[in-house]
């Protein structure tokens, strides 16, 4: 299980982005990068693009939003207290909660909330005094609620922790976007599509230093400036689309330190439209809670990529 941002946000944007271009009637230059004809396809362009991004800030500002994230606390075997008093297992943020509001059992791999008397827990709105909890490798966690604080049990490899998100974040309350690349029709590149089949297991390491072999269905090759360049894929969301994981020669500088993401449209005819103005951060750009995916070794471009957001603040990992 990796994090990755709201995807519901992006979901339909590759597709909707790739009517508008073919509406626009693009053209395709000898190296693989696509360019748009005419004032009025540039135009329509850049409004996909821009509504892209509009749906991805919305994303970011939504109330279980990665702005929200205020804690990350690995769980012991055993009791797990919870609450704002300091020593507690897992800490919520001071008056946000009781000094002490119950407690995680974990037993192997599986957790059960005990809520302590006068805790106004809550699980779907009704009140929760002990419950067994799912966990997100579990293809959704059970979400508690506790005034403007929503949290619930990751699984990373063998380790299992409480996430904590704050609908009142400050770093939620204090967002003002993100700045980006000027847009670049040069950096949509019509690239080939490799297929694995069966698909590939590539290695890909996180920030806790762990390592998920994960099926890669297969790689996107382009050119650009007489050069070519290679990426694997991971699998994007149910419609067939892409994910990508990579790194170029801005990381660092103008851009997040560890890498962006792109989805993709699904590729078809053994093409897909890989358009790097839709390159975003990672979740760990805007907090240190996160357990972000890193760019396998293979996925490192030696290229600089000036298109898409760049960094956010001064990032945190």
């Amino acid at each position: 299980m990796i994090d990755r941002p709201d995807r519901l946000a992006l979901r339909l944007a590759p597709l909707a982005l790739a009517a508008a271009l073919l509406a626009a009637s693009p053209a395709v230059a000898a190296d693989g990068a696509t360019t748009v004809a005419g004032v009025g396809g540039a135009d329509a362009y850049r409004q996909e693009v821009e509504a892209w991004r509009q749906k991805r800030i919305a994303g970011l500002k939504r109330e279980d939003g990665w702005l929200t994230l205020v804690g990350l606390f690995w769980l012991d075997e055993g009791e797990n207290r919870f609450g704002s008093g300091a020593g507690n297992r897992v800490i919520f943020p001071a008056g946000t909660a009781p000094e002490l509001a119950g407690s995680l059992e974990r037993h192997g791999k599986e957790v059960t909330v005990k809520v302590a008397p006068g805790a106004a827990v809550t699980h779907d709105g009704k009140p929760v005094a002990e419950l067994a909890l799912k966990v997100d490798a579990d293809g959704g966690p059970t979400v508690l609620a506790l005034g403007s604080l929503r949290f619930y049990v990751i699984q990373r490899g063998d380790r299992l922790g409480v996430r904590v998100k704050d609908t009142k974040s400050p770093a939620l309350a204090s967002f003002r976007g993100i700045d980006a690349f000027a847009l670049r029709p040069d950096w949509r590149v019509d690239a080939r599509f490799e297929p694995y089949d069966p698909p590939k297991k590539i290695a890909i390491p996180n920030i806790l230093g762990q390592v998920e072999d994960t099926p890669s269905p297969g790689a996107v090759v382009f050119s650009k400036d007489g050069s070519t360049f290679r990426l694997d894929a991971l699998p994007g969301d149910d419609d067939g689309g892409l994910f990508l994981i990579f790194a170029d020669a801005t990381n660092g500088h103008e851009t997040y330190g560890a890498g962006r993401f792109l989805s993709t449209p699904p590729p078809k005819g053994g093409r897909v439209a890989v358009d790097f103005n839709e390159a975003y951060n990672p979740p760990c750009a805007f907090t240190s809670y996160a357990t972000c995916p890193l760019p396998p070794k293979q996925n490192r471009l030696a290229v600089r990529i000036e298109a898409g957001e760049k960094k956010y603040g001064s990032g945190t990992h």
